[in-house]
């Protein structure tokens, strides 16, 4: 089944290709500057540090709707074990085994291909069993430290949380714009809060991916016309799912990632950070994201946080 006319006509006004040259491999981090960073460290106020990640542990988000993406199993590879002879000092060490997309996450551009392509239109086979991601890895993504902005549609439609069915559009983005009062600008890194962490932070691990709120085929567009340079979300899927468009499957995924080289963001906790922002008025702040460089990876866990 091919995509419909409505996706393409959308990837058309979206697309990034070739913006920062044939061979760039981080989209839309090109938008992060050095002036962008100076003017993200100026909106600290507090310095009050918010963390933005949800634990890793065995029972995590994951529930087995997506196949292969184990939560983190845990284990102890030696326990006050004295390496180097009776009465030195012991040691104890941990593996883990986990997807690197099973809890706080980014999602690499690499993340998905469609109609066999990658961004900047690189052969979706160049994503190998045995490399990973030879082009666009997450390993490439530079530091993401930039100014984090909250949109809190949630809030802004006066609810704790939003049904499951509920598509975010452009005009809710807007609408958590008015609340913030702050409008996103280029470089920014949006946090769109639907609440539905809420559903997995009560113990609900089924309830929490399907249905899900989430982000409508409609916002691409919108990010693309603020060079938005990340976007992340307290949701398992991102986007509303099961989708707008019958058949039609993760499609804001297909439009950041492939045709805008947008990193996007998942399993993020903005519980604390929404209610800090609403008692201080302030919704926009310095956020430190850095992605774990893990050569050749469609995604990576990831332990933000943000600095008001």
């Amino acid at each position: 089944m091919s995509l419909p006319a409505e996706f393409h006509e959308i990837a058309k006004r979206v697309n990034n290709w070739g913006r920062w040259g044939a061979d760039d491999e981080i989209g839309t981090l090109n938008l992060i500057t050095d002036e962008v960073v100076r003017e993200a460290a100026a909106t600290v106020g507090t310095g009050r540090r918010i963390p933005l990640a949800l634990p890793l542990k065995h029972d995590g988000v994951q529930s087995g709707m997506i196949p292969g993406r184990v939560n983190p199993l845990h284990a102890m590879v030696q326990i006050n074990q004295e390496l180097f002879g009776p009465g030195t000092v012991a040691c104890s060490d941990d593996a883990v085994t986990m997807g690197l997309q099973a809890g706080t996450h980014w999602d690499a551009l690499t993340h998905v291909s469609h109609s066999g392509k990658l961004y900047n239109g690189r052969p979706a086979d160049t994503v190998t069993a045995h490399g990973g991601a030879e082009f666009a890895g997450i390993d490439k993504a530079r530091h993401i430290v930039s100014r984090g902005v909250l949109l809190d549609v949630a809030r802004a439609l006066h609810k704790d949380r939003l049904d499951g069915s509920y598509a975010v559009t452009p005009e809710d983005l807007e609408a958590a714009e008015d609340l913030a009062g702050t409008r996103v600008r280029a470089g920014d890194v949006v946090l769109v809060r639907t609440g539905q962490v809420q559903v997995y932070l009560a113990g609900d691990r089924e309830r929490y991916g399907y249905p899900s709120p989430g982000l409508s085929v409609r916002t691409p567009e919108w990010f693309h016309a603020r060079d938005v340079a990340a976007v992340a979300n307290d949701t398992l899927t991102f986007e509303i799912f099961p989708p707008e468009i019958e058949d039609l499957w993760l499609p804001v995924h297909a439009l950041d990632l492939v045709e805008m080289g947008m990193l996007q963001g998942q399993n993020w906790n903005l519980e604390e950070l929404s209610t800090a922002c609403g008692e201080t008025g302030r919704y926009a702040f310095l956020l430190s994201a850095m992605p774990e460089p893990f050569v050749g990876g469609t995604g990576t866990p990831v332990a933000p946080v943000a600095v008001l």
